[in-house]
């Protein structure tokens, strides 16, 4: 659980709790299955606890589903152009693993990173979805999931070709393959230089991590199967040398449960945030491709107004009687540009404000991940080697009889 607070002036802290600083805090809890078959999911507690006034009160909690948080993500990307949105994890396509009390403790972690990232956000924080998505009942949630317009409603089918086409359309922009009309900026090409270069570093690195993750579970699995062996063996030795076997089974099966344990920690704080850095790093593509939109409608609206005003001037000349029609249709056109130009700019600085705060969180949040993998390798070092250690004169005994 995160707490996120913001700079406000008195004025405008909570008569709730005035001598406080302002707070926003999210958490996501208690995941629970419900339904049966293929209309199963799993639902959460999301508790909040704040002193924003925009909130009806101290603590809320409500019922959310994976579907909720996908309707919030969808929300905020509508709305904040620019803006990077940070990234849900994905939905298990395989069966077996859905319901797995690993995969839904990783989920539940996930979700409760993205939401806290939105509270933390000074921009997304204020948004009127989030303060919706944490407080309206489940009914109201399950209408607002029902009756959204455009890409909302759209059936699963025609989602997956969006997402084909953004997917494309984000290569293409990633990779200056889009023609005709493209940004040229350097600093903007370093962006997109950068992003590319990360996603490749952090899917390669997500990729070592899943193996070593393996690795230790074959690693546990390997000796809780030696152990039993070795107590098997022990069972019927007699004197010291029984003893020793019996000894080396105990020590090998608490082996196994300890580098069981080391995988389980090794994945939660190690390779599941090398992989939603993967996906944060998606979101950003995402909205260098909506940049990339942004540019490019100015530009046509640009060489629209030109051809407008060009034929403006020649209906002025013939002293045509469609000069105000024209005139009209060239002031709205006009206006639409200068808007167009507004959003692009907007994009812009949001952008370079939005990759400064994602490089400052990423150093923090990669700094802990390798800190807490360091940290894990040399404690299950230690364990291996004092358990081993610990065998030895008895094993000597034995060898020297």
């Amino acid at each position: 659980m995160l707490t996120t607070q913001r700079s406000v002036s008195g004025s405008s802290q909570s008569p709730r709790s005035p001598s406080s600083q302002p707070y926003l805090s999210v958490s996501v809890t208690d995941p629970v299955k419900l339904g049966n078959g293929v209309q199963a999911y799993i639902s959460y507690r999301v508790i909040t606890k704040t002193n924003f006034t925009e909130y009806q009160g101290p603590e809320k909690i409500v019922i959310r589903r994976y579907s909720d948080f996908v309707w919030l993500r969808d929300r905020l990307f509508e709305k904040y152009k620019g803006v990077f949105i940070p990234p849900l994890p994905e939905k298990s396509a395989v069966e077996k693993f859905r319901f797995s009390a690993e995969f839904i403790e990783m989920r539940r972690q996930a979700l409760d990173v993205f939401v806290n990232r939105i509270a933390s956000h000074h921009e997304l924080q204020q948004s009127e979805d989030l303060r919706t998505f944490l407080q309206a009942d489940e009914e109201t949630m399950e209408r607002l999931r029902f009756h959204e317009t455009g890409i909302f409603k759209k059936k699963p089918a025609d989602l997956m070709q969006i997402f084909k086409d953004v997917q494309s359309k984000v290569s293409d922009v990633v990779l200056g393959k889009e023609k005709p009309v493209e940004e040229s900026n350097p600093e903007y090409e370093k962006l997109k230089h950068y992003i590319f270069e990360l996603e490749n570093h952090l899917a390669e690195a997500q990729k070592h991590a899943y193996r070593l993750v393996k690795r230790h579970r074959e690693l546990g699995q390997s000796l809780s199967d030696f152990g039993k062996a070795a107590k098997l063996l022990g069972a019927c030795e007699g004197n010291a040398l029984g003893k020793a076997f019996t000894e080396l089974g105990a020590k090998s099966e608490a082996l196994s449960i300890r580098l069981q344990k080391e995988a389980h920690q090794l994945l939660m704080n190690f390779e599941e945030p090398l992989k939603d850095y993967v996906r944060a790093v998606q979101s950003i593509k995402a909205t260098i491709a909506e940049r990339a939109n942004a540019f490019r409608q100015q530009c046509e609206l640009a060489e629209t107004i030109k051809l407008k005003e060009i034929n403006l001037e020649k209906l002025m000349l013939t002293r045509s009687d469609r000069v105000g029609e024209a005139e009209h249709e060239y002031k709205e056109l006009k206006a639409e540009g200068e808007e167009a130009s507004r959003r692009f700019e907007t994009m812009v600085r949001l952008m370079n404000e939005e990759i400064v705060r994602f490089q400052e969180q990423k150093t923090i949040d990669m700094g802990i991940a390798f800190h807490e993998f360091a940290k894990g390798q040399a404690r299950l070092a230690n364990s291996i080697a004092d358990a081993w250690r610990s065998l030895l004169p008895k094993l000597e005994t034995c060898s020297s009889a």
